[in-house]
């Protein structure tokens, strides 16, 4: 199979595994959007630079060697020295993609093109998706710290209830020092 005919419009989860966050931006490589649309690397790059008022720098930008050397390292690319590509490549957001097959103009890039735009959208709705059940477990985890401290103040008061408080224990019968003697009238008291 060839690298021209690998991709068919029901492999748009391919594409997906292709796009990657540089800058801060999605962005596909310009050796896997020249594949996608079945041209070469240096007619993809060619086509930018002679139309560059179409791809300003949120469409398309040069990496640096760190940047390509962070990618290389992620998905395994050849050196110089063996063969492999030579120089930065560039990198194309959702809105350069597109631009690329309206400068390309050929029925694969347009094809394509649509796909590429579909990924992106994917992508971009997944990591919203994520967003989203983040902050709904952030939220979830505020509940149950509420919850879980209410809880906890209801079973205070249930054990309050069912132990009995504690008093001092009581003797029964009479103490002296607490019964007062009754007085006697001093006529009533025996002489002697």
């Amino acid at each position: 199979m060839t690298r021209k005919n690998a991709l068919v419009p029901s492999t748009v989860p391919s594409i997906e595994n292709r796009i990657f966050l540089v800058r801060g931006q999605k962005v596909l490589l310009d050796d896997d959007l020249a594949a996608l649309y079945a041209v070469k690397v240096r007619a993809l790059n060619q086509a930018v630079k002679r139309n560059k008022r179409r791809f300003p720098a949120d469409f398309v930008f040069r990496l640096t060697a760190k940047e390509n050397r962070n990618l290389k390292s992620q998905i395994v690319t050849t050196s110089g020295s063996h063969g492999g590509r030579r120089t930065v490549p560039y990198a194309f957001t959702e809105h350069g993609a597109f631009m690329a097959a309206s400068v390309l103009n050929s029925p694969r890039a347009v094809e394509m093109s649509v796909f590429v735009v579909r990924a992106f959208v994917r992508l971009r709705d997944t990591l919203a998706s994520h967003k989203a059940l983040a902050a709904k477990f952030a939220e979830l985890e505020q509940r149950l710290e509420t919850h879980d401290k209410t809880i906890g103040e209801i079973i205070d008061a249930i054990r309050a209830l069912v132990t009995p408080p504690e008093r001092p224990a009581r003797k029964i019968g009479f103490r002296l020092d607490a019964v007062s003697k009754p007085k006697m009238l001093e006529s009533a008291r025996p002489r002697g």
